[in-house]
């Protein structure tokens, strides 16, 4: 069985801390093992070795977050890059032309889609051994993972199972897609699942449906056609059109941490970064990435989040609504994790035609910001802390603490850190110079 995690998601919900960049799966404040942290995907990851699912597990993420992927799964697993989000249909479709056109699958094969920031236990995981063996007993195409709900919720898809002879598995009758609360509450009488977003089928099933919707089913010619896809729902465009889907039940603990308030609940302290707490502040949390304190004083039930993307300070169950309020906001972010470390824009400022952009770097130990061509009027590098060398035009020269190096337009630059590395870039930008920041 081969399993493709889905790294989709357009880090909305859990803004100033995810974005675009850096979905929420890469948010690294969970409570680890080992006593420190880790991220959803991080811990993914540790399941999915435990499992046994490691070796045969592939990620599915957008072109700009193949290095962040690449970084927070340890380089452990093969990533492939979607030119542009098209939803879970047509990353899944990808992942699994993908595997076949390499010969990594063959159209027997299982494939088993799942999202790669899940929040279950490790039951969960094992339960994906099943999956061949299920759609070979029930002659189904497609086997579904479902979760027995502890609430009534609007937040989640909820599948309809029928009578099975299996009690492991039962046919599924229907699916409704985040009901009311009232509605929700009749679904759980009926005994209906959360969709935990987990789909198993042979190979060769999705093969056929790429065919069938007159698509090529040979990776490139695929890859090719991406600009002009419409966006498309794993859900909408095969399970619900499924007449022979079964729902496996998985009796432990599935959370989605899409929203501040499941997400704190999880947190090991209430408190995270410089600030604090005073008076009384009950389910009140702090979040903050800022080298500023945040504070609260005698407010319950809110998170307050800091970050170079901005401040959030919201009620629990209202800050969801901060998706709304960010979908017409454009611009490139302040902050970014590509594979080689992290940036952070500190400031911009117009100078008569001209553009200054002062840019904090911070580069990991032993690894290498790529050379590039400068395609601005300039650039100083300030060196703040660690050891490296940098490559001016080919030419390398060591750069620690206190160093400056200068660059012109058309010069080709990079960085190689020895130790961890900081610094500050002042880039200077005039008529259609390039603003973007860098990428992964």
């Amino acid at each position: 069985m081969h399993t493709i995690l889905l790294c989709g998601g357009s880090g909305q919900r859990l803004w100033p801390l995810s974005g675009r960049i850096r979905s929420k799966m890469f948010l690294n404040l969970l409570p680890a093992p080992d006593g420190g942290t880790e991220s959803m995907i991080g811990r993914v990851c540790r399941q999915l070795d435990h499992a046994g699912l490691g070796e045969s597990a592939l990620f599915v993420t957008h072109q700009e977050q193949i290095g962040l992927t690449r970084r927070h799964t340890r380089n452990g697993y093969p990533v492939i890059g979607e030119p542009h989000k098209r939803g879970t249909f047509t990353a899944a479709a990808l992942g699994a032309l993908y595997l076949y056109s390499t010969g990594k699958a063959k159209p027997e094969d299982t494939i088993c889609v799942a999202p790669a920031d899940m929040f279950a236990d490790d039951g969960f995981f094992r339960l994906f051994h099943q999956f061949t063996d299920i759609l070979a007993v029930s002659q189904a195409e497609l086997v579904l993972l479902g979760t027995r709900p502890t609430h009534p919720s609007d937040q989640y898809g909820y599948i309809v199972p029928g009578e099975g002879a299996d009690e492991a598995y039962s046919p599924v009758i229907s699916f409704e897609e985040k009901p009311d609360g009232s509605r929700a509450a009749e679904l759980i009488r009926e005994h209906a699942l959360w969709n935990c977003g987990v789909f198993a089928f042979p190979l060769r099933f999705m093969l056929s449906h790429v065919q069938q919707m007159g698509l090529p089913a040979e990776l490139d010619a695929f890859t090719e056609l991406y600009p002009e896809f419409p966006v498309r729902s794993f859900d909408k465009e095969v399970a619900e059109r499924s007449s022979k889907a079964v729902v496996l039940r998985h009796e432990g603990e599935w959370l989605d941490l899409g929203s501040w308030d499941t997400l704190t609940a999880q947190l090991p302290e209430p408190v995270i970064g410089a600030g604090g707490m005073w008076g009384a502040c009950r389910n009140t949390h702090i979040v903050n990435e800022l080298n500023i304190p945040l504070h609260v004083i005698g407010v319950s039930g809110i998170v307050a989040v800091g970050s170079p993307e901005g401040i959030l300070i919201a009620g629990k169950g209202e800050a969801n609504a901060i998706k709304e309020i960010l979908q017409n906001a454009a611009g490139e972010p302040k902050y970014g994790e590509p594979e080689w470390g992290s940036f952070t824009v500190l400031d911009r400022t117009m100078n008569g035609s001209k553009l200054v952009l002062t840019i904090s770097l911070s580069l990991l130990p032993h690894h290498d910001l790529p050379e590039i061509l400068c395609e601005h009027s300039g650039k100083s590098w300030i060196i703040l802390s660690g050891e490296g060398e940098a490559v001016l035009n080919g030419l390398p020269a060591a750069a620690q603490a206190g160093g400056i190096f200068t660059i012109a337009r058309g010069d080709r630059h990079g960085m190689k850190a020895f130790t961890a590395m900081k610094w500050i870039e002042v880039r200077t930008l005039e008529g259609e110079d390039d603003e973007r920041i860098y990428s992964s």
